[in-house]
């Protein structure tokens, strides 16, 4: 063969390849214009198998489709996604939340039995009509307490408003306020060193002590004593309180909110004692909507070991085990040396490992009360700033292999009531900055499982996005109680 056909050869490759990359890039496009229509025109969101879309680029739209591929084994393509998108564009239906992912697969599988698409999506969809669903009223939220969970709430609630709004920002609450404190908390709030710029406008309106974020009006108000506040005054009501200070943490405390003028709920950011503690896709149908208006979202930790504990429990039975903890470090511990009163933390964060308590094995026991006194839990903080780790170490009841473990992870992170909560990462090289601004609170790592010859013992790693995973949980949790949940296609 001369060297000319083989450098035509080449070259035709080459321009065909590109050929497909431009127009996988321009369908990307074009979904990306549907999922902004949807939203912000009948408050529909898109996901593809779980995975958020909104504010995504044009290049990890497209990763996500290798995603889907790879991991949840559906050969779906942009081509079919975008399509199908623009389809949803026609249909009347109410505010909600669609897995475009799902319904291209089943389209893919079931076209034969439909005229064309939109008589598919019109049966899929038939529960979703606007003529079938009653009108979501937006509940007001206040944020007590402004630090590093308040801000990524107060940048998730912004994020998600639209014309199907459940949550809306209301009110910021923090202990002193002036043109000066406005003026760093509208900073903060605009820029972080681990998630990056806020992706909108923060204008400051000091005479009215307020920020308008993405359009919206947020009043900051000064306190230091919640039933000091009369929300009313601000035009708020009914107002579920989100309480991320750190200081109120038992019933009696955080009562104190309840007897603010407008505000009907109090959601704690903390483990609580006293009111009843949720990990949201594992107990919240525990609670009782009505009665409990004081509750826990529990702590980022729990957040992540609780629904990989549950499908192992649930499948193979846990008889004992250790949880450890490689935590980021917080602002509890000290920058450089200095007095503490937990010692060990009061050791320079940045540049030492430091062995320290965690409540997380106790609090398990709370959210799944099988497993009490089965579980030792312990801790080390290192010099992350964000992004942890939690070690499993389980004895099962049953003998298993690493197969099944994976097979029973990886199918509670496609189907049922946990698709929000793990992410099935099969990522071979994943390390802890990988994780930051995972939208699941457990990023269960699938090639780091060990099953021990006896195959009764298993050792699983569960990354966690210690800030945004726990926020995503927390806002799915207010959702929840405040009754304002969209119709889901999962």
């Amino acid at each position: 063969m001369s060297s000319s056909v083989i450098e035509n050869g080449v070259k035709s490759d080459y321009q065909n390849h590109f050929k497909e990359h431009i127009d996988r890039q321009k369908c990307a496009v074009d979904l990306q214009n549907s999922i902004g229509q949807l939203l912000y025109e009948k408050g529909i969101e898109l996901v593809l198998f779980r995975n958020p879309l909104v504010d995504v680029s044009r290049s990890e739209l497209l990763q996500l489709h290798d995603y889907a591929k790879e991991v949840v084994e559906k050969p779906i393509t942009v081509y079919h996604t975008s399509s199908l998108a623009r389809e949803i564009m026609n249909l009347d239906l109410a505010p909600s939340k669609l897995d475009i992912g799902r319904l291209a697969f089943e389209w893919h599988t079931e076209q034969s039995n439909y005229a064309n698409a939109a008589e598919f999506l019109s049966n899929k969809l038939v529960e979703f009509r606007v003529d079938s669903q009653e009108e979501i009223k937006p509940k007001d939220v206040v944020l007590f307490g402004f630090g590093r969970i308040g801000r990524l709430a107060a940048r998730e609630l912004i994020k998600q408003a639209g014309k199907g709004q459940q949550l809306r920002l209301r009110a910021i609450v923090v202990r002193r306020l002036d043109e000066a404190q406005l003026k760093k908390r509208a900073y903060l709030l605009r820029n972080d060193s681990v998630h990056g710029p806020f992706a909108g406008s923060i204008i400051e309106d000091y005479e009215n002590m307020s920020l308008i974020i993405n359009g919206q009006r947020v009043k900051f108000i000064a306190a230091s004593n919640p039933e000091d506040i009369n929300y009313t005054e601000y035009g708020i009501n009914n107002a579920l309180i989100v309480d991320n200070t750190g200081v109120f943490k038992d019933k009696e405390a955080l009562s104190r909110h309840l007897k603010s003028n407008g505000a009907t709920r109090v959601l704690l950011t903390a483990p609580g004692k006293e009111i009843p503690n949720i990990v949201y896709g594992v107990n919240n149908k525990t609670l009782e909507l009505e009665e409990d208006r004081i509750i826990s979202a529990a702590s980022c930790t729990t957040n992540a070991i609780v629904p990989v504990l549950k499908i192992i429990h649930d499948n193979l039975g846990v008889e004992k085990g250790h949880i450890e903890t490689v935590h980021a470090y917080t602002n509890d511990q000290n920058l450089l040396d200095n007095f503490h009163k937990k010692e060990r933390r009061g050791r320079s964060a940045a540049i030492n490992m430091v062995i320290t308590e965690t409540g997380a094995g106790k609090a398990v026991t709370k959210v799944i009360p099988d497993l009490d006194q089965k579980l030792t839990a312990n801790a080390v903080r290192v010099p992350v700033p964000n992004g942890s780790l939690a070690i499993l170490s389980l004895n099962v009841s049953k003998e298993t292999s690493l197969e099944e473990v994976n097979s029973l992870l990886r199918e509670a992170a496609l189907k049922g009531d946990l698709v929000n909560q793990i992410n099935y990462n099969i990522n071979e090289e994943c390390v802890s900055s990988d994780i930051v601004g995972n939208t699941c609170c457990s990023v269960y790592d699938s090639n780091a499982t060990i099953v021990h010859p006896d195959k009764r013992n298993i050792v699983l790693y569960v990354w966690y996005d210690n800030e945004f995973g726990y926020t995503k949980q927390v806002i799915r949790l207010a959702k929840y109680v405040a009754k304002v949940r969209r119709l889901q296609y999962y």
